[in-house]
């Protein structure tokens, strides 16, 4: 299984927010500060989740970025979507003719992955952001 420093990343710093969203505007610097994530590296994952609709920027001396919704409407889908992580555990294209390992047939463990696959998805798809955060805050 893959996924990258792109999704957990995205995740990381939209958890970030989260935590200070309603004191005032967040900016990258202190995200980047507080997770140990490259500044130059959050703002191109953060131009990518405005683009989604997920959080906006705020322009002046107080500026940073805020959460578009709140944080209880915000799966965890949402956000590696936006950055357009893919979670791959297959080998081969679900959907191609050809089949995995550029056969004619699917491997043998091919329903294996592709469950696997399915499962890691719905867990993310049910995981909305402020309970990643409230968790956090009882550590």
């Amino acid at each position: 299984m893959k996924l990258t420093t792109k999704g957990r990343y995205a995740v990381m710093a939209m958890a970030d927010l989260a935590s200070y969203a309603n004191e005032k505007p967040i900016s990258l610097t202190e995200i980047s500060l507080r997770q140990k994530i490259s500044l130059s590296y959050l703002e191109q994952l953060f131009l990518k989740l405005k683009t989604k609709n997920l959080v906006k920027s705020v322009r002046g001396s107080n500026g940073g970025y805020t959460l578009v919704k709140p944080a209880n409407e915000i799966k965890l889908s949402n956000i590696i979507d936006a950055v357009d992580e893919n979670i791959k555990t297959l080998n081969c294209k679900k959907d191609s003719k050809k089949g995995c390992n550029h056969k004619n047939m699917k491997c043998i463990t091919h329903n294996l992955w592709d469950n696997l696959d399915q499962h890691i998805s719905s867990f993310f798809e049910k995981i909305k952001l402020e309970e990643l955060v409230s968790k956090n805050r009882h550590i």
